[in-house]
């Protein structure tokens, strides 16, 4: 076998592997959502952020070690242990009862998430610099894995809950144990192990990278473009049942119309951060993301204010009041009475309706200025959810291409500690993942609307982008200080 064939198969292996680790990782977005919809448990908006937060957490924390192992040792090995290992809690979900029982178990299955620091820094040895971006960038099309499980698991769960309702979810976590076992058996049979060639480097050595800020500011994009996206993956379901009062079906259909396209597209965004460069790329997407976020933040509502009224021009006393006039001696005022609009069932745009209510009486005296009839205007905004669902696709496909652009820049900066750096990335990453179900929780409790989420999304993009364009114009004034003084006296 050609030596291109060969890493094509570990590629194929690897992507394979990683979208149902990844399908595994976010398994608690769909169950805890059943789970609660079905009364089996009663657990807050807060209790189900942390069952969906927890398993993101360990596989986030273990990535660095995770990658440390794979970098001495080598992808074949970790890998398959990994896959094995992680079976094994998710075989002992049916026997958990409680909201701890659920909460330890997660925190063991979730390692599974690690496998993503494995992954990078096995496949990115099979290819050379030139190839890095899109290899990549197709190994990272495995974060589809979460529509593998919005789109498969609540059909599933409902099928299993058929004879059971009780228990029948049971089923589910073993079904993903059983897949996870058989895919570690391709792993064994099927893939051959490579190792960087190079001098033995101990911990002290292969942490050596993490004193770099650029590592750190590689995390917190990926905090953004993986890390919200893993959250979402899981807090789109729940908030299209609450919000929309969709079926748990069509709340993962949605869900997945968000994770699959933003999977997919991440090697699209290895071939353009390979084309355009990582840089670019990220300013696309950093800009995107605000954007659409701004757009997202509007919720549902209904807001009654004060409108344009009607003042007396003069003093005098009301002779006169009918439903849309009111007569200061012989002087006639104008009111609007309160017209119900006709508008389509599902508008895109906030509808305004502006009224006057008389507020005098016959007989009573007047002075120039009173109020005769305050004036009300009603907004209503239904917030769309076709439109919603756009821009949420939108945003998904944008962190898509992001993704890729972020591990672009690992290779080329950091060529002999991939697994390490990639580790560390990620782990910075999944802690958005971890983070976003508790804080959206908590938003959500606090305000009492669901798109609060997207403010914090904004803030993020907005970090992210000054950070990048500050550190961007810092490199232009230290290596090209003539350029940057010729700017300077021309503004």
């Amino acid at each position: 076998m050609s030596n291109l064939s060969q890493s094509h198969k570990i590629l194929f292996i690897n992507t394979l592997a990683f979208t149902i680790c990844f399908a595994c990782w976010t398994l608690n977005g769909v169950l805890v959502t059943f789970l609660i919809d079905k009364g089996i448990y009663s657990w807050t908006v807060i209790e189900a952020g942390w069952l969906m937060g927890i398993p993101i957490l360990s596989g986030a924390l273990t990535r660095l070690p995770i990658g440390i192992l794979t970098d001495k040792y080598g992808g074949k090995k970790v890998f398959t242990w990994l896959l094995f290992l992680c079976a094994i809690p998710l075989f002992l979900i049916p026997f958990a009862d409680s909201f701890w029982g659920f909460a330890i178990l997660s925190l063991l299955f979730g390692v599974i998430g690690a496998s993503f620091a494995v992954g990078i820094g096995y496949t990115s040895l099979w290819y050379p610099k030139e190839w890095q971006g899109r290899a990549l960038g197709i190994f990272g099309m495995g974060n589809a894995g979460a529509a593998l499980t919005t789109f498969l698991a609540p059909s599933l769960l409902n099928y299993f809950s058929e004879s059971d309702p009780e228990n029948g979810w049971k089923l589910l976590p073993i079904t993903y144990g059983i897949v996870l076992i058989l895919i570690g058996f391709l792993f064994i049979f099927f893939t051959k192990e490579k190792l960087v060639q190079g001098e033995s480097k101990d911990i002290k050595k292969l942490l050596q990278p993490l004193k770099s800020v650029r590592v750190w500011r590689f995390g917190m994009y990926y905090f953004l473009v993986f890390g919200c996206f893993v959250a979402y993956s899981q807090w789109l379901l729940p908030n299209f049942m609450n919000v929309y009062h969709t079926t748990l079906v069509m709340g993962g259909m949605f869900a997945t119309l968000f994770s699959l396209p933003s999977g997919v597209i991440r090697a699209f965004g290895g071939y353009l951060s390979d084309k355009y460069g990582a840089r670019k790329v990220m300013y696309w997407v950093l800009g995107s993301t605000m954007v659409i976020s701004f757009l997202l933040m509007f919720p549902k509502m209904e807001v009654y204010t004060a409108g344009p009224g009607v003042l007396s021009g003069n003093n005098g006393v009301v002779t006169n009041i009918s439903e849309n006039k009111v007569s200061v001696d012989a002087k006639v005022y104008e009111v609007s009475p309160k017209i119900e609009k006709q508008v389509s069932k599902a508008p895109v745009f906030p509808v305004k309706s502006s009224w006057q209510e008389i507020v005098v009486e016959e007989n009573q005296s007047i002075k120039k200025k009173e109020l005769l009839a305050k004036g009300i205007t009603h907004i209503k905004f239904e917030a769309n959810m076709w439109v919603y669902l756009v821009l949420v696709i939108l945003i998904g496909i944008s962190w898509g291409i992001g993704k890729a652009a972020v591990y672009k820049h690992i290779p080329e900066y950091f060529p002999n500690e991939i697994g390490v750096v990639g580790g560390m990335v990620g782990l910075i990453g999944g802690l958005g993942g971890f983070l976003g179900p508790i804080v959206f929780g908590y938003l959500l409790t606090s305000t009492g609307f669901w798109t609060s989420s997207w403010f914090f999304i904004f803030a993020i993009a907005t970090i992210c982008l000054i950070w990048m364009h500050k550190t961007i114009i810092k490199a232009i004034r230290k290596n090209n200080p003539e350029f940057t003084t010729q700017i300077e006296q021309k503004q």
